[in-house]
């Protein structure tokens, strides 16, 4: 009998036994369900359980936060339920099941605009600084602008807007990349279908309002002809186009003979998804988007735009990409900067407008997560991982750990600030984080490697030589990575000393996969010394600068963090 088999066997039945099962797997420390009928789940019963710390539902998955030995719980619950355990990409396949279509075409969009996102913020920055300089009457009495007046910002003006060209008006191509680097098929097929898009050949599509009819150059086919009409900044175009491919590629891949497909399917998916995209889709989306615009934004304006957007950003944000919203005079920035993208008569309802953005979601956050209970874990609860946490197997000439140093190089930040639910609402234990400006984990004392994941190499636990365990954890949800990045430089067992190597992971991968790259150190049992104080604040250095003291020691730790 395992160390948490009776517990399992309760686990398994809150949740509504074997056969509510459809999935299950675990993360450092998560259990991950994925339920038939997730109603079946006794929510307030499994985190009245002395080992739970908590649960909430996240994209089609029941997770219930279990700690450090996850591991060792896991292992005895698959035993108990007789099931087999799957992998991380399984469980999230499974969840889909569990998403209605709006969370789904939601889940989908997100990831195609995530890696285009950081391209679009530089761009919107550039365009919001070249209306300051080109549009803003700040000199001779109100008459003339900054480039106007002085030759070099005249210049700058034209040398930035090479910038923002290739962003907004070349968006297309960076769509329909993503779309295929999304779903798995050619990505250069995707790079040269959206440059079909946004072709010089074509008639650019901010030149298509005033240009007469007579005047669009048109491709004559004899019986027929077709606009030549570009799609610059446009993205419902791209995204219908982009899929035409996707469906194409597979489709040819799958009927045409393995001898020739390098030839046959490239060149017959790219071909009809072209013709398809200017005959088509193009001029569809581009209806579509014009009409939505037209609704959406004439019918609603200031705060109660702010609000929509709030609600349905997903849908409002390719929206104003597009430049359909009427008070901007460029795109792509958000937030406190946006306003200088606004067109003077519209700043201050612009700036109502951002106040409500910013509101409505706090405000939705709050209330979604007190129902989920996501914001805090009972008394219970607290007082059991309290009893349990103060007992562990020490021994008796253990000298206490009076200080922990940086685990890597970077800045020190709350778990409060990283805002996902589980870390920053302590459910796993007290802590702090650093955004890392390296990327090597060293280890904060010395102690020996308790918990390795093999799988996804994303975290680690070490057991301290007091007893004290910490877990660390590189980024959030890179989990799903399946290991992508990551490099063990330890075996579990080994025993560290403070400063030494114990993880390497690639920061350009993390952010690539869409996952925030902090890495989070807690303490997931308090031991029977004091419990350490974590200031914050300031770079630190791995190995050498002190971020956190046992309480009875700390004399002034935010000084000598920030000294550091």
């Amino acid at each position: 009998m395992g160390k948490y088999t009776e517990d399992a066997k309760e686990l398994l039945q809150l949740v509504g036994g074997k056969e509510n099962i459809a999935a299950v797997s675990h993360c450092m420390t998560r259990m991950r369900f994925v339920l038939g009928d997730p109603a079946k789940a006794d929510v307030k019963g499994i985190e009245a359980m002395k080992v739970v710390k908590g649960s909430f539902t996240q994209a089609g998955q029941f997770q219930v936060i279990i700690g450090n030995d996850v591991a060792s719980f896991y292992n005895d619950f698959t035993a108990v339920a007789g099931i087999e355990g799957v992998s991380k990409d399984a469980v999230k396949a499974a969840a889909k099941s569990n998403q209605n279509a709006l969370q789904r075409a939601v889940a989908v969009i997100a990831e195609i605009f995530a890696p285009i996102i950081p391209a679009i913020i530089v761009g919107g920055l550039i365009l919001g600084f070249r209306n300051c300089i080109d549009a803003l009457y700040l000199f001779e009495n109100g008459t003339k602008t900054l480039v106007e007046i002085s030759p070099f910002w005249a210049g700058m003006d034209k040398f930035l807007w090479l910038i923002g060209e290739a962003v907004f008006h070349m968006l297309p191509v960076g769509i329909c990349w993503s779309v295929t680097k999304k779903m798995g098929t050619t990505q250069m097929l995707g790079i040269v279908l959206g440059l079909t898009l946004v072709s010089g050949q074509l008639l650019n599509a901010y030149a298509v309002a005033t240009t007469p009819v007579e005047n669009i150059p048109v491709w004559d086919f004899g019986s027929f002809t077709v606009q030549m009409i570009g799609y610059q900044a446009q993205v419902l175009p791209a995204i219908l186009a982009a899929f035409t491919l996707v469906y194409l590629e597979k489709f040819f891949r799958r009927i045409t003979p393995q001898v020739v497909s390098m030839i046959v399917v490239p060149f017959c998916s790219l071909l009809l998804s072209v013709i398809a995209a200017h005959f088509v889709l193009g001029p569809i989306g581009w209806k579509i988007g014009s009409a939505v615009s037209s609704v959406v934004f004439s019918g609603i304006t200031g705060s109660f735009q702010a609000v929509f957007a709030a609600v349905f950003g997903f849908i409002y944000a390719p929206l104003v990409i597009t430049g359909l919203h009427h008070m901007t005079n460029a795109i792509g920035v958000g937030g406190i900067p946006g306003i200088l993208s606004i067109q003077p008569q519209y700043m201050p309802t612009f700036a109502l407008s951002m106040l409500v953005a910013i509101c409505v979601p706090f405000v939705l956050t709050t209330i979604v997560g007190k129902r989920r209970g996501i914001d805090k874990v009972t008394d219970a609860v607290v007082e059991a991982e309290t009893k349990e946490a103060l007992a562990p197997a020490v021994a008796a000439d253990a000298e206490p750990v009076k200080e922990l140093t940086a685990y890597v190089d970077g800045e020190v930040v709350t778990l409060a600030s990283l805002n996902d639910g589980v870390f920053s609402a302590g459910m796993v234990g007290d802590g702090f984080a650093i955004r890392p400006a390296g990327e090597v984990v060293v280890s904060p004392a010395g102690g020996t490697v308790t918990v390795l994941m093999e799988e996804s190499r994303h975290a680690i636990g070490l057991t301290l030589d007091d007893g004290t365990e910490l877990l660390i954890h590189v980024g959030l949800d890179t989990v799903a990575m399946g290991g992508d990045g990551f490099t063990y430089l330890v075996q579990q067992g080994d025993h560290v000393s403070k400063g030494e190597p114990l993880l390497r992971f690639d920061r350009d991968k993390i952010k690539k996969a869409g996952h925030p790259d902090t890495v989070i150190c807690v303490v997931t049992n308090p031991g029977e010394h004091a419990a350490f104080a974590f200031p914050t604040g300031g770079h630190v250095e791995a190995g050498k600068s002190t971020v956190a003291h046992r309480a009875a020691a700390i004399e002034a730790p935010a000084a000598q963090v920030a000294e550091a």
